[in-house]
């Protein structure tokens, strides 16, 4: 019998062979983005300490948009808002298994252009 693969399990294996070499410290935190079906998610991340500096995510009131690209692009801008306010421009994009596709190419561009670099 033919069984489709677990997409999240290979998602998880992928990012696990990612986080083995990605790492963020607290002048230059992780930016770790997690997608569901119907949100997206974004943090940044001192793994040194272990502590979440900031977060944003579509749930946020500050977010709107008619689709879910533009919803992660608000995600990015939101997020790069809120590392400004902690004092923070350089990080390390962690895109967690994801293809750098879509939503997590939209959050990372509205990122970038909105001061964080990476």
């Amino acid at each position: 019998m033919i069984t489709k693969p677990d997409k999240n399990k290979l998602r998880r294996k992928r990012h696990k062979r990612i986080r083995r070499n990605l790492s963020g410290t607290a002048e230059r935190p992780r930016l770790s983005v997690f997608r569901s079906n119907t949100n997206i998610y974004a943090q940044l991340i001192d793994d040194v300490e272990g502590v979440t500096l900031a977060s944003a995510s579509s749930l946020d009131t500050d977010v709107s948009g008619d689709s879910k690209v533009e919803e992660a692009a608000a995600v990015g801008t939101l997020i790069a808002k809120r590392a400004k306010d902690k004092d923070l421009s350089v990080v390390v994009f962690d895109r967690g298994g994801y293809q750098y596709h879509g939503r997590v190419k939209a959050l990372a561009d509205a990122a970038r252009e909105n001061g964080l670099s990476f």
